[in-house]
């Protein structure tokens, strides 16, 4: 039995018998198989990243933490003397950079890790330090998660004060829970603080394609934990809150810019727009990490798009086995954009771990005020 999503449950941890190996959870196996999998050298955690073994911003950041921590064991084959053992580090960190270019925890967690670098005194001090702020990385993100559950879950508590009993509906697209972070989630965290409190709640799940990670992923953990949900196709979302049947969308983000501007899965945007011409209030769930200071407009950031065959092959279960069938004529071209942009002006609000803000630059600035240029 594997710990149920909002207890003890981590997404990535060091293996208990061999420090020297990083262990994750193959979430592309994922409704039907739980398989862990062993990680020896960042180029696997650059490859984990890169073929969506582990996904979401969060978890991406703390796989790369963890990631240059491996680095660091494998460099002590490198050649002798610190300045080697750093170089081979940073070559490393450039290689795993590459693996996804939309989420900003991978470029954040390897800058955090390499500022180390410069001031340890010996290779195994380089070790020590790296796997502490591998540590460090999951613990704040569980803390964030968690406070993040405790802001959100005020607003279902308030609306499921106005329904006499009838349970709270939440959308949410993609997978923003506890598969994409180390613990606890994002957008589901108030939904499993929620469970805690005895707050009714229905989940409305987008399957999320082409990858599916609503239905595979997010039913997955709602289903472990108990919560009552619904899996629906991507498209069903705007018509259920016609219906009246959808009281509050939260979401995740992989990146959101200083003027609130937030990138997410594809498919996001449509969403807004459907809850904007609802008016039904659409939430964005995010750690602080997951912001991009630097950038003051979601149009400038890059989207990613990934290969064909994830439209083109569709995968699933038949008599206890994993089997891919083609879903696309041969002669048909395919664009497989991961990504797309939901500006500011139709997100409600940004529940972060400081509370819930307005998506904007000066609704980030006072909850986080240490980014504002002085």
């Amino acid at each position: 039995m594997h710990p149920k999503p909002g207890k003890d449950f981590r997404t990535i941890w060091l293996h208990p018998d061999d420090p020297d190996v990083v262990q994750i959870i193959d979430q592309r196996r994922l409704p039907h198989q739980f398989v862990v999998h062993d990680m020896e050298s960042c180029s696997d955690g650059a490859d984990a990243i890169r073929e969506m073994l582990v996904r979401g911003a969060p978890l991406i950041g703390a796989t790369a933490a963890w990631s240059l921590y491996l680095a660091a064991v494998e460099a002590r084959d490198a050649g002798p003397g610190l300045a080697t053992r750093c170089n081979f580090i940073r070559d490393a960190a450039s290689t795993l950079g590459e693996a996804r270019p939309t989420a900003v925890n991978l470029q954040w967690a390897i800058e955090r890790c390499l500022k180390l670098l410069d001031s340890a005194s010996s290779g195994e001090e380089l070790v020590s330090r790296l796997r502490a702020e591998a540590e460090a990385i999951c613990e704040e993100d569980v803390a964030a998660c968690r406070n993040i559950g405790e802001h959100g879950v005020e607003l279902l508590d308030v609306i499921a004060a106005k329904k006499n009993g009838e349970p709270v509906n939440i959308l949410t697209h993609c997978n923003a829970g506890a598969l994409a972070t180390v613990n606890w989630g994002t957008a589901t965290a108030p939904m499993y603080v929620a469970r805690e409190k005895g707050i009714p709640i229905h989940v409305w799940v987008d399957e999320t394609r082409p990858r599916n990670q609503g239905s595979q992923l997010t039913a997955w953990e709602l289903a472990e934990s108990g919560i009552d949900h619904t899996v629906i196709v991507d498209n069903t979302g705007g018509h259920l809150m016609q219906r009246g049947l959808v009281d509050i969308c939260i979401t995740g983000t992989d990146r959101t810019t200083r003027n609130g501007d937030v990138v997410n899965k594809i498919g996001t945007y449509l969403k807004a727009l459907a809850a904007h011409d609802n008016d039904i209030p659409f939430y964005v769930a995010l750690p602080s990490s997951t912001i991009d200071w630097a950038i003051g407009d979601g149009y400038d950031v890059p989207i990613e798009e990934r290969d064909a065959d994830e439209v083109i092959v569709v995968s699933g279960l038949e008599d206890d086995t994993l089997h891919s069938v083609r879903t696309v004529t041969s002669n048909s071209p395919v664009a497989n954009f991961a990504f797309d942009m939901t500006p500011s002006r139709l997100v409600t609000g940004l529940i972060t771990e400081r509370g819930i803000c307005d998506a904007s630059e000066a609704g980030l600035a006072g909850l986080f005020p240490e980014h504002v240029a002085a």
